[in-house]
């Protein structure tokens, strides 16, 4: 079959054949082939964890990828991009990042330094910065509407960024998610309407956060290192908020995830059904047969531990915290891999740089993971843990034309991901040849 016979319309039937994608038609004729791409592909993983393939096309239309044919195919109306010596793979997705600001020696001052238009700006800014590192989704975790407004820019084509999944955050009175530290006047000044105590009160907390278009609800059922607290990492949350917000959060048709750095914490958030667990810092054998038992994900973010055990800057309370639970990070991970958690990647950008997220793919290669399951944690997995599992993670014909490509094989070094030389995402080349 020959380019010019494929119908790409919604009358394409796509199907794998073999590991190849391919599509059938019955008519040889449509209106033109100019807003169509074919990539020369030498190497593409369409599916990370299934063989690579040699030689082929990705045939792209309308923002979504059409299909993956054997060979070089040639249209003369076509885009066509030459990647005969690139690697090419879905677009990488992180599952865990604070998109609105970046922590440094003068960050608590920030907070009453910087407008909310600044503060969009910066957003906007680590976006961009995000999407050119290769990132094509992420899951933002930090809370606050401005990133849904972000979401809705980005979406409509008005600024370059990665898609975006916001939380909406729960948090206790006192507890990791607040502000703390400062006078109690100015803390006041800072308090959130989805703060709360008691079951009952988290279940409002809950379904105001959901009203306010969250897309999941994250909560800290644990203490957490960069609060300015001397409060600990164990469980802060109770029984009985945890299973409140559940239930509410469930009935709404949202998911929630937890920080959550103490085993108690950690087990707890998982008896009470949190279907992912953010750090992870404590657990222990026991904890990963809990994931298993409940069917929940970990993202790890080791990549926030090593960075913050180097900082010198922060207040004591938080610098303790970090020299505690830092170190204990990569061991984490490898407990997690060895016991067969389901883990989806995940670095609390935002406290790293942004745009460096690939690093944390390094500390999964050096916890125990193959490169190729690394990679398959950044893509199959964490589509389907962030809910887009049918749109994004793998090059297939329907979904998204969200990919990366790399002058190298990241089978044989992690590292070519942390320069990556094409991104494409909705069809659409941010960076490399057009």
């Amino acid at each position: 079959m020959t380019y010019k016979k494929l119908i790409l319309s919604a009358s394409i039937i796509a199907f794998a054949m073999g590991g190849i994608v391919v599509a059938t038609a019955h008519d040889e004729t449509h209106d033109s082939h100019e807003d169509y791409t074919l990539i020369h592909a030498g190497h593409v993983m369409a599916v990370p964890g299934e063989a690579v393939l040699e030689d082929h096309t990705i045939i792209i239309h309308d923002g979504k990828i059409v299909g993956i044919e054997d060979g070089f195919l040639e249209d003369e109306d076509a885009t066509i991009i030459d990647g005969k010596d690139m690697f090419y793979l879905p677009g990488l997705i992180d599952s865990h990042v604070h998109l609105r600001g970046e922590w440094n020696p003068n960050g608590r001052l920030e907070n009453f330094t910087k407008e909310d238009a600044d503060v969009a700006y910066d957003a906007a800014s680590n976006a961009r910065k995000t999407l050119m590192a290769g990132f094509t989704a992420v899951q933002d975790v930090g809370g606050p509407p401005a990133i849904k407004a972000l979401s809705r820019a980005i979406d409509a084509g008005k600024l370059p960024g990665p898609h975006i999944r916001a939380s909406g955050n729960v948090s206790i009175t006192g507890g990791h998610g607040e502000m703390n530290g400062f006078r109690a006047d100015i803390l006041e000044h800072f308090q959130r309407p989805t703060n709360c105590d008691g079951a009952d009160d988290c279940r409002r907390a809950t379904r105001l956060a959901i009203k306010n278009g969250a897309d999941l609800i994250k909560i800290a059922s644990t203490g957490g290192v960069l609060s300015n607290t001397a409060a600990g990492t164990g469980q802060q949350m109770t029984d009985d908020e945890l299973v409140a917000i559940v239930e509410a959060a469930t009935t709404m048709g949202r998911k929630v995830t937890a920080h959550a750095h103490g085993k108690d914490g950690i087990d707890a958030a998982l008896k009470a059904g949190v279907k992912s667990i953010e750090h992870g810092t404590y657990m222990d054998a026991e904890t990963a047969g809990l994931f298993k038992k409940y069917d929940a994900v970990l993202v790890p973010t080791v990549l926030a531990g090593m960075t913050v055990k180097e900082w010198d800057f922060l207040p004591k309370a938080s610098y303790d915290k970090a020299q505690a639970v830092g170190p204990k990070m990569l061991d984490m991970l490898a407990l997690a891999y060895e016991n067969g958690v389901t883990i989806a990647f995940g670095t609390d950008t935002g406290v790293s740089k942004h745009g460096e997220n690939a690093k944390e793919f390094e500390y999964m290669v050096e916890a125990g993971m193959s490169e190729v399951e690394a990679i398959r944690a950044a893509t199959v997995v964490a589509s389907e843990h962030i809910e887009m599992g049918d749109m994004i993670g793998t090059l297939e014909a329907g979904k998204q034309a969200d990919l990366i490509g790399v002058d190298g094989d990241p089978r044989e070094n992690i590292r070519e991901l942390m320069d990556v030389d094409f991104v494409m995402k909705g069809g659409v080349v941010y960076k490399g040849e057009k």
